[in-house]
């Protein structure tokens, strides 16, 4: 199968146009997130889905000190350096 030049070309520049689209999602992705000492930050909802657990549980797990959380303007943060740790000892209990 043989295509000509400026038809691969048009091909191509198709093709890192759509690149550049997904690098600008992504960009706008990373800049949601909060981060703190360069580390990033999750809020409730995203502890909940990650771990599929329910709020009391992750309530439990703040009452229990088994997951530090931080506030900023009233609203609950995680380090996911924490969630991964509690997930490691969740796996070695």
């Amino acid at each position: 199968m043989n295509i000509e030049r400026t038809e691969f070309i048009a091909w191509m520049e198709r093709i890192m146009e759509r690149f550049d689209l997904l690098k600008e999602q992504m960009l706008k992705n990373q800049s949601r997130f909060i981060k703190i000492d360069g580390e990033q930050l999750l809020d409730n909802q995203d502890v909940l889905q990650l771990l599929k657990i329910s709020s009391r549980s992750l309530q439990r797990y703040r009452t229990d000190k088994k997951l530090p959380y931080y506030t900023i303007s009233g609203k609950l943060y995680y380090k996911l350096s924490d969630v991964h740790q509690l997930i490691r000892e969740c796996l070695n209990s």
